[in-house]
């Protein structure tokens, strides 16, 4: 029985190499070939680079401002995760705890948007967008991932909140609190694992989203970092060693946050999905 044991594991471990070496082989080709010359990387594509030249990764990040396109990301990506949490945890919280039809309609129509795929949105929203003023507006695109991604994130809250005694809430209310000091003072805090998942999830969605910021954004000096990776793209000519190089600059801050909020991410997703 240990040797079954022992040799199933083996394969399991060996399963998992096997997926993680295919996951991380697009992003070591990249960065191998973001060391190399035009001319190796035309040459081979799979050979080691003869010399590391940085020189890429200067000309990439001259040419896409990145200080610039990475204030706009932060900025985009934390003025939208904030606007989430806050709406969908309270709205989370109150139809879990309402418990009314009316309560049971809203939710099943949120969880029902979860359906609708983006593609089918785009000329509407669009059209949304130039009817309020908001192109080229951080702010405005901000809403919009809020609005997109609130759903999702009221059906975890919802979830979570299930999971949390009412009667800390009633004992709340006993002491005087009010339904905002109830919640931001007794509930907000308990929501913090799947709080962690929502902001994780939706940060890495909104860092890595071309598409949205492509139809609301035309502006380049508010373009976020990947849009400006796309404008090292020419009509006749691409410079592919600077736009790998300028591709893993994008990911970088990504990698290392996640790298330093390691241990709380997968804290909260495990938790949070415990509970939830």
């Amino acid at each position: 029985m240990g040797k079954k044991l022992r040799l199933t594991q083996f394969f399991v471990y060996l399963f998992l190499s096997i997926a993680a070496l295919f996951s991380l082989l697009p992003i070591l080709m990249a960065i191998m070939n973001s060391f190399k010359t035009n001319g190796e990387l035309l040459t081979n594509v799979i050979a080691l680079p003869q010399n590391l030249n940085f020189d890429n990764y200067f000309r990439s990040f001259e040419k896409m401002h990145y200080l610039r396109s990475l204030f706009n990301t932060v900025l985009l990506s934390g003025l939208s995760v904030t606007i989430m949490v806050l709406f969908s945890a309270l709205a989370g919280w109150k139809l879990c705890r309402t418990k009314t039809k009316l309560s049971t309609f809203l939710l099943s129509l949120f969880i029902f948007s979860m359906l609708i795929p983006f593609s089918s949105i785009m000329i509407p929203l669009y059209k949304v967008v130039m009817a309020f003023g908001i192109k080229n507006s951080l702010i405005g695109l901000s809403f919009i991932y809020a609005g997109l991604g609130v759903s999702m994130a009221i059906f975890l809250y919802h979830g979570f909140v299930k999971g949390i005694p009412i009667e800390l809430e009633e004992a709340a209310a006993i002491d005087g609190c009010n339904s905002f000091q109830t919640f931001f003072l007794i509930v907000l805090p308990m929501l913090k694992p799947v709080t962690v998942t929502v902001v994780i999830t939706n940060v890495l969605w909104i860092w890595n989203d071309f598409l949205l910021p492509l139809i609301v954004i035309s502006d380049n000096k508010k373009y976020t970092l990947l849009l400006s990776t796309n404008t090292l793209f020419g009509q006749y000519q691409s410079d592919w060693t600077a736009i790998l190089s300028a591709l893993i600059l994008a990911a970088l801050p990504v990698i290392v946050f996640y790298s330093i909020f390691q241990k709380q991410i997968l804290e909260g997703i495990s938790e949070g999905s415990l509970k939830g």
